[in-house]
């Protein structure tokens, strides 16, 4: 049968976590009132992720896997969103499982309202985010220096996401950079369209340090908001 809700979640190096993690959100999941597949986007770990994964998938049948060439979180959850059967979609973090944001992104939905794309917020009224000030600092750059570039209009572009399938393929398609800033662009794309989207507040209470350490991120943020501007404000690419 085709889900009515494709979870993906992207992994890298996740062998800590990820069994506990996913029997915990396919627990959580009993008795809700839609059908689902968690589709499992590993890309390219170097520990015991691949097996682990595959183990999931050959014990759930709502379990499949997949494996990227390369560490890279954006093509990943690309691939994933592509491959993905249900109505709607779910991109979540493997350190987060928030059915919380399930209900509420899922009741926007399917409320008649119109709603297409639905970010869970760190950053908006009402959010709790207790990561260290650091990265909570760092957020608040990234989406200054989005605003800035390329006319972000919200509050918060990574992490957890909902949409209808069908209306965000061609957005999704559209999307040219990878890595950590596939997610921020896609937003970026959806508030130059007239689709309609909305924020609702989450909890951030993280399992475990980022798999990729911030610093590390830098250079490859700053090219890619720089290509993005030129391509949405200029029209041009590199």
């Amino acid at each position: 049968m085709t889900p009515t809700v494709s979870i993906v979640i992207p992994v890298y190096n996740e062998e800590s976590i990820l069994e506990a993690s996913i029997e915990e959100l396919i627990h959580k999941l009993e008795g809700l009132d839609f059908s689902y597949e968690i589709l499992i986007a590993e890309n390219g770990s170097k520990d015991r992720t691949i097996e682990l994964a595959e183990g999931l998938a050959a014990r759930y049948p709502q379990v499949s896997t997949f494996s990227a060439s390369e560490a890279n979180y954006g093509r990943a959850l690309r691939e994933g969103i592509l491959k993905a059967r249900g109505e709607y979609v779910i991109c979540d973090e493997i350190d987060l499982c928030d059915v919380d944001f399930y209900r509420l992104a899922l009741g926007a939905l399917r409320s008649g309202t119109g709603v297409d794309f639905v970010v869970g917020s760190k950053q908006a009224r009402g959010a709790h985010d207790n990561r260290p000030i650091y990265r909570r600092a760092a957020t608040r750059v990234l989406n200054g220096m989005l605003r800035i570039a390329v006319g972000f209009r919200g509050t918060d572009t990574h992490g957890l996401k909902a949409f209808r399938r069908e209306a965000l393929l061609d957005v999704v398609n559209e999307c040219v950079v990878d890595r950590d800033m596939f997610a921020s662009e896609l937003v970026v794309r959806v508030h130059r369209t007239d689709l309609r989207w909305l924020e609702v507040p989450i909890d951030l209470e993280e399992k475990r340090p980022p798999s990729v350490h911030l610093f590390k991120r830098v250079p490859h943020v700053l090219k890619s908001i720089a290509r993005l501007t030129l391509i949405i404000r200029a029209g041009r690419d590199f």
